[in-house]
């Protein structure tokens, strides 16, 4: 069921504290297009670096590469995007709002008199529905003609596969082996909307696992538990979360199976990461279009063939309000209420605040070297406006894990309390030794 007012909450909560803006703000805003702030650009960061991590450097099969943006307009020829990439699309002559042919709150048939506009309720206004294609087109080069157009890429996939063989041959890679790749890919979405879940502009985690025919459903298999596991690791609640398979009718063009990974967000289950057995499609198109072979000659048997891919696709945005919506709480603490994020500790965009308890006595010197010091080696934040528990407050709002308070027995001693986000429990930690401890309570 949806809750339309924990994803306003939500929303607020992420422009007030920095982790997400409205594009182009001060001039009305650019629709479905936004900015990820301070906190947000962290949080973002940290979650890419750890599927990086997952994927890269804990696996000696899976390579890295970061293609371009443009490529040959050839490439989306292959791909089967320039003719089948649309969705069939309807406007208002009145209102100039663009609808999906298929959006439930069309009355009528479009294009015939008695159809009606859900927004301004004209009728005979609705236009006949037409294919429109989603990607965004541009040309290259000083002149606007045919021959300069190119694309800004709706997918990041298709830059792995048209470098195959640049990778295993660079890397010396053999069969089965996978290339990852982190970048912004551009969709020309009729309706988007719920936030960053549907945008125009957006970040993409892909993984294309090559391997032999007859051995992808065991990998397909192998790459969807994992991939469920991660999510789970990431401390996402397990009961929010679930597979969802895609139907014979429901499959795209080059998919031989399926599955989401669905979140059960304020607006409902919906996906954000995809694995998909593609088969050869894509490096057999890319084959026949470029005239230059795609095969993988077997060292051992001698065998030529074209690799099947199990893909792993995961929205960065996606899994970003993913990570927000499945933090966000509501709780009392001592009679006031507390909205706190419950990040993971090694993904929250700020590891520690630090604060003098008072501005005098040597406490805010104290509290500013001790901040110095800690952002040497972690991202941490120093307050002494308002009171403390007020600055406590703010902290467990934007995620921080730990609260450091230098008070008067840290004159005596050089200790400091150190309070916990979750538990609220506070210990007596030496103040040269915060950095150690941190970082054993940061990898979690």
């Amino acid at each position: 069921m949806a809750n339309s007012s924990l994803m306003d909450k939500l929303v607020s909560l992420a422009k007030r504290r920095g982790f997400v803006f409205q594009s182009s703000e001060i001039y009305g805003g650019v629709g479905s297009v936004w900015d990820f702030g301070p906190l947000g650009v962290e949080l973002k960061k940290n979650l890419k670096e750890r599927w990086w991590r997952s994927m890269v450097y804990e696996r000696e099969d899976i390579e890295g590469i970061d293609a371009a943006i443009l490529m040959h307009a050839k490439v989306w020829e292959a791909s089967g995007h320039i003719e089948g990439f649309t969705d069939p699309l309807v406007d208002c002559r009145q209102c100039k709002k663009r609808f999906r042919a298929d959006d439930e709150r069309l009355k009528g048939v479009p294009g015939e008199p008695d159809a009606q506009c859900p927004v301004c309720g004209s009728r005979g206004t609705l236009t006949a529905p037409r294919q429109f294609n989603l990607m965004f087109k541009t040309f290259m080069g000083p002149v606007e003609d045919a021959a300069a157009v190119v694309y800004l890429r709706p997918e990041t996939a298709q830059g792995i596969y048209v470098n195959f063989l640049n990778v295993m041959q660079s890397s010396r890679q053999k069969i089965p082996f996978g290339i990852a790749q982190i970048g912004k890919a551009f969709r020309n979405e009729i309706t988007p909307g719920n936030f960053i879940f549907r945008t125009r502009e957006f970040e993409q985690m892909e993984m294309q696992f090559f391997v032999k025919p007859g051995e992808d459903e065991r990998w397909f298999e192998d790459w969807k538990e994992r991939r469920m596991q991660w999510m789970k690791d990431l401390g996402i609640t397990p009961e929010k979360l679930r597979f969802h398979q895609h139907k014979p009718d429901e499959l795209a063009h080059y998919a031989k199976t399926a599955f989401d990974i669905e979140y059960e967000f304020p607006f409902g289950w919906k996906e954000f990461e995809g694995i998909h057995n593609r088969t050869n499609y894509d490096l057999s198109r890319h084959q026949e279009y470029s005239g230059k072979k795609l095969e993988y000659l077997d060292p051992v048997t001698q065998e030529r063939y074209v690799p099947y891919v199990v893909e792993t696709s995961l929205g960065a945005d996606r899994l970003a309000l993913v990570v927000l919506a499945d933090a966000y709480h509501e709780e009392e603490v001592e009679g006031e209420k507390r909205v706190v994020l419950r990040f993971q500790p090694a993904v929250a965009p700020i590891k520690a605040g630090i604060f003098p308890l008072v501005k005098k006595d040597g406490m805010p010197e104290m509290a500013r070297q001790i901040a110095a010091d800690l952002r040497a080696r972690m991202p941490v934040f120093y307050d002494d406006g308002g009171s403390i528990g007020r600055r406590y407050r703010r902290q467990d709002e934007a995620g921080t894990p730990f609260g450091i308070t230098v008070d008067g027995q840290s004159m005596d001693d050089g200790t400091v309390t150190v309070r916990d986000r979750d538990t609220l429990k506070q210990d007596r930690v030496a103040a040269n030794q915060l950095a150690s401890y941190l970082v054993e309570r940061l990898d979690r």
